[in-house]
């Protein structure tokens, strides 16, 4: 075990990095962040800030004599990093489950040939792969492989022609195409695996999303107690087939009652925000916890919770030089959300800048007042 107060690396400085450094710190450890950013949301409360690109050979070597452990936020840090810096410290996840999960290629192949169900989907690396226009995929998605999130290299084709479009748009680059189903509605569960493969799970989370972002989470989620369940077993057994270490979020489509694996997260998800609030141990503890090698935290839910996102559409003047904040007091008017504002210094559209989360001893209620805040602050709007 690597115990109090040894110094632990993050890789990445946005809000999960953020929310890691806070419960790093209420555990008794240091924290060293390395971001390229100077105003990075988890650089800012670090005790050490490397400013610099995640290849830069310096800040790497930094790292490895400075940090006991390392791990990453984001999935998007380069497979070869990770690899680099496991050579002479622990990092948890492996640059290898990164490296699946952040090339949709990689990531589909993997579901797929683990025996997991998933969509119908087809590898673009040309445009002669793309299907004829009787091909059942259709309507479907095209996605590029690498580096896409929150609805970014995306685009909805109904046929080839529009995929044509689609893919040059994309530079070409390749992409997958997913058939676009009709969804009752998505689920995610977020787990810890420790290096003895022991596995702590919290509870499924029913989520919806606005322009490709998520925007709300319920939990536990509304659906049958059978595909909550089902959902659970199938998260384990990612983790388990990817011999995964780390906290991990799994992202499932809910199709006539049954569950697809949509994506796979190397990192705390932002579905599991809600566990700062609801759960006996969060995600980012969990997170430390295995990267520590401390025993897993339960994932018990103390309280329904229903987890709203905050973007940077709400910012009154969020293209003005002088900022103005939303009304705050509408949200803090209610005795039992809990508010997490990220301290990043420029709200833009699309940027998450914080979340709420309300909690109550009846989900419905947790429901309707978070709802009625989310409209308070013309969300979606």
């Amino acid at each position: 075990m690597i115990l109090p107060p040894a110094m632990l690396g993050m890789l990445g400085g946005g809000q999960l990095g953020r929310f890691f450094v806070i419960a790093a710190h209420e555990m008794g450890y240091k924290v060293t962040v390395l971001d390229p950013d100077e105003n990075s949301p988890a650089g800012q409360i670090a005790d050490v800030h490397i400013c610099a690109k995640y290849d830069d050979e310096a800040a790497l070597d930094k790292m490895a004599q400075t940090c006991q452990a390392i791990t990453t936020e984001f999935e998007n840090v380069p497979a070869a990093t990770l690899s680099k810096l496991s050579q002479s410290v622990p990092v948890r996840p492996s640059a290898e489950s990164v490296a699946i999960a952040q090339h949709r290629v990689s990531e589909k192949n993997f579901i797929k040939n683990a025996g997991l169900p998933v969509a119908p989907y087809a590898v673009i690396r040309a445009e002669s792969d793309l299907p004829a226009d009787d091909n059942e995929i259709y309507p479907a998605i095209l996605k590029v492989a690498r580096f896409g999130y929150d609805g970014k290299g995306q685009a909805r084709v109904a046929n080839l022609h529009e995929a044509k479009a689609a893919f040059s748009a994309f530079s070409q680059e390749e992409c997958v195409l997913e058939k676009m189903l009709k969804l009752d509605y998505e689920v995610s569960v977020v787990l810890a695996r420790d290096v003895n493969g022991h596995v702590a799970t919290f509870p499924t989370a029913e989520n919806s999303h606005l322009n490709g972002i998520l925007d709300v989470s319920i939990v536990p989620a509304r659906g049958s107690d059978a595909v909550n369940h089902q959902a659970q077993k199938l998260a384990i057994s990612v983790a388990e087939k990817l011999e995964y270490t780390g906290v991990l979020g799994v992202e499932f489509f809910v199709c006539d009652g049954e569950l697809l694996v949509n994506e796979i997260a190397p990192r705390p998800h932002n579905s599991g925000h809600y566990t700062l609030d609801a759960c006996v141990t969060n995600q980012f503890e969990q997170q430390v916890r295995v990267m520590t090698g401390l025993p897993l935290g339960s994932g018990r839910q103390h309280s329904p919770a229903v987890m709203v996102n905050l973007l940077g559409d709400i910012w009154p003047d969020a293209k003005a030089t002088q900022q103005t904040e939303p009304d705050w007091k509408l949200a803090f008017g209610v005795p039992t959300l809990k508010m997490h504002l990220y301290g990043k210094n420029e709200a833009r559209a699309g940027r998450k800048m914080g979340h709420f989360t309300v909690l109550n001893t009846s989900r419905d209620d947790a429901i309707k007042l978070a709802l009625q805040v989310r409209s308070e602050l013309n969300i979606g709007n």
